[in-house]
């Protein structure tokens, strides 16, 4: 434990880690270390239960809980996510990705809790140089940073205020139709909220 830990001290110190929490086990012998702070501007030292934003490791979380949650029959694969998500329910599309916002067409169904599983309900990362296309300026304008941006929600909006922001845009696809990263599982984090 003693090398583990000199060495991600050294990362500290070269501010190329903030702080971590390391737990190491062996057998019944489990062990726990940290050092640094939660964050670059935080100068409290890092508790041993720190939260962290954990990214993209929160994608299997929430399609395990998700499906959990289908097995228990709380919901469906093929479930629309009106009830659940208010605020994405009636979606207009795109008619493609470079049109402006308001050349839209009605979407040929709702949004279902799978569309959302599978990363297919419409919305998400464009793969583009940053404001190629209307879209992503609007996402830009209204700070989602769910597009075309890290995956976090920005200060400013609680979890609410995000989803009503992100569906004052039209999809850029229909639902189930393209493959788009990120933003499924933000709105399958703010469905299993509720």
């Amino acid at each position: 434990m003693t090398r583990l830990r000199e060495a991600l001290d050294r990362h500290v110190a070269a501010h190329e880690l903030s702080g971590y929490v390391a737990l190491v086990a062996v057998g019944d012998d489990a062990r726990v270390e940290l050092g640094g702070s939660a964050s670059f501007d935080d100068t409290h030292a890092l508790a041993r239960d720190a939260i962290f934003r954990i990214a993209s490791l929160t994608k299997p979380i929430t399609a395990v809980a998700t499906m959990s949650l289908v097995e228990e029959g709380r919901l469906r694969l093929d479930e629309p996510i009106d009830a659940f998500v208010p605020e994405l329910a009636g979606r207009r599309v795109l008619r493609s990705i470079d049109a402006s916002l308001d050349d839209t067409v009605p979407a040929n169904r709702p949004i279902t809790v799978e569309d959302l599983l599978t990363y297919r309900f419409g919305i998400g990362s464009v793969m583009a140089a940053p404001g190629s296309y209307p879209i992503q300026r609007a996402e830009d304008d209204l700070t989602l940073r769910s597009i075309g941006g890290p995956p976090w929600p920005p200060v400013g909006y609680d979890v609410d205020g995000w989803i009503g922001a992100l569906g004052s845009l039209p999809l850029m696809y229909q639902p189930g139709e393209q493959w788009l990263y990120n933003t499924s599982g933000q709105v399958l984090g703010v469905l299993l909220s509720r």
